[in-house]
């Protein structure tokens, strides 16, 4: 898949999301203002958030897919990050406030009413969503877009969020459960803080520039091993930022061998590398076997003999 094609699915998402999340805060503002329901009003301040994520989203996403320039020599990437940070606020935001409104209601003794209508839009809620997630889930697998997840994380909460919703007009109106409705309510804030807890984990190791997971490296690794003119590889590091991946390495040769010579190896292994992990960015730097620059890891991450029986 190209970048155009991936910014493309990326900007696509992000528009479904917009929809839906305003066509729902119009519908859920409406339950709101008929059932008198904290958990309603939770659910339309949650909506409400979701609108503003979804154009930060739209935000992200584009400024990631732009090209790189003289000031961003390594691309747009972070944008995404970014956006979901900033997702990551709001939800918080929503959660306090949602959590303050229940403590409020449940001192004060509040009922709600209409039953009836809050469940029917909470039902057209989980309806609109879920074909959001189904949309969102094929746009990740295909671009591995950062923002994109965020989004499709929080819009899976908004499924249990609908069903509280109902669970707690329903066990309040037709049940006469005094306090069910606040209760839902404060454990809808409790799961939204959550989430955003979850959610910027990933963000935050992409703006920290965090290593690839270990078995991503491992198998990265195993390519490198392939080529048997190698006499081993440290100082291996590696990022990602956005949808796109870095990596830089030393590797070891012959210190006999021409800088020609060295210059088609590493031209090999970069067309090994980049079939088996499409689309990554790679900067090597060849080094005379044994030779480790001042400041940089002594220990190889693949050793000579690594490399000799992977070539057997």
């Amino acid at each position: 898949m190209t970048d155009a094609q991936s910014a493309s699915l990326n900007r696509s998402a992000a528009f479904a999301s917009i929809g839906v999340a305003s066509l729902l805060l119009a519908l859920k503002a409406y339950a709101a203002w008929q059932t008198g329901s904290t958990a309603m009003l939770g659910s339309v301040a949650d909506t409400a958030l979701d609108l503003v994520a979804s154009l930060a989203t739209l935000a992200g996403v584009w400024v990631a897919a732009q090209p790189d320039d003289l000031h961003h020599r390594f691309g747009h990437g972070k944008a995404e990050a970014l956006a979901a940070m900033f997702q990551v606020v709001l939800i918080s935001i929503s959660a306090l406030g949602l959590a303050f409104r229940a403590v409020e209601q449940f001192v004060a003794g509040g009922r709600t009413e209409a039953a009836g209508e809050g469940i029917l839009v909470s039902g057209l809620a989980m309806a609109a969503t879920l074909g959001l997630l189904a949309w969102q889930r094929h746009v990740i697998a295909k671009t591995q877009s950062l923002a994109i997840s965020t989004d499709h994380v929080h819009y899976q909460s908004d499924l249990l969020l609908n069903l509280a919703v109902i669970a707690a007009l329903a066990l309040d109106q037709y049940l006469g459960i005094a306090g069910a409705d606040p209760l839902f309510g404060l454990a809808i804030a409790a799961w939204l803080g959550w989430g955003a807890w979850g959610a910027s984990h990933a963000a935050i190791e992409q703006l920290m520039d965090r290593e690839w997971p270990q078995e991503k490296k491992q198998r990265f690794l195993e390519v490198l091993a392939r080529h048997p003119e190698l006499r081993g590889i440290h100082d291996l590091r590696t990022r990602t930022s956005g949808n796109r991946d870095f990596v830089q390495f030393h590797v070891w040769v012959d210190a006999n061998m021409s800088v020609a010579a060295a210059h088609d190896v590493m031209d090999s292994i970069e067309a090994k590398l980049q079939a088996e992990f499409p689309g990554v960015e790679i900067l090597i730097h060849p080094d005379p076997e044994g030779h480790v620059d001042a400041g940089l890891a002594a220990k190889p991450d693949l050793t000579a003999a690594e490399i000799a029986e992977a070539n057997r």
